[in-house]
């Protein structure tokens, strides 16, 4: 089952993640809330959409805008709506 890790802590653990470009999208509901505070960053993708921010917190420490998703995907990419991706050091083990 695929598990997002950083920090000693395990932020996302579910076998129903969507996997797009090589990364694991882990479902809204499999995400330890009590790691992520929300960030004002956003990118954009082409074909997927504006990509809104978390900000991971694990004993004091901030890895800043280390988790990504997609609020409202366009179409193509619909399959991840609210999901969650990881970047920045957080190890994703499939």
């Amino acid at each position: 089952m695929p598990k997002a890790i950083w920090n000693g802590a395990v932020l996302a653990e579910s076998n129903q993640c969507e996997v797009v470009e090589g990364n694991q999208y882990f479902p809204p509901d499999s995400i330890n809330q009590a790691y992520f505070k929300d960030s004002t960053t956003h990118t954009t993708c082409g074909w997927k959409g504006v990509a809104s921010y978390y900000s991971i917190e694990v004993d004091g420490q901030v890895n800043k805008d280390a988790a990504w998703y997609y609020p409202e995907p366009k179409d193509a990419a619909k399959n991840i709506k609210g999901y969650i991706a990881f970047w920045k050091g957080v190890k994703v083990e499939v």
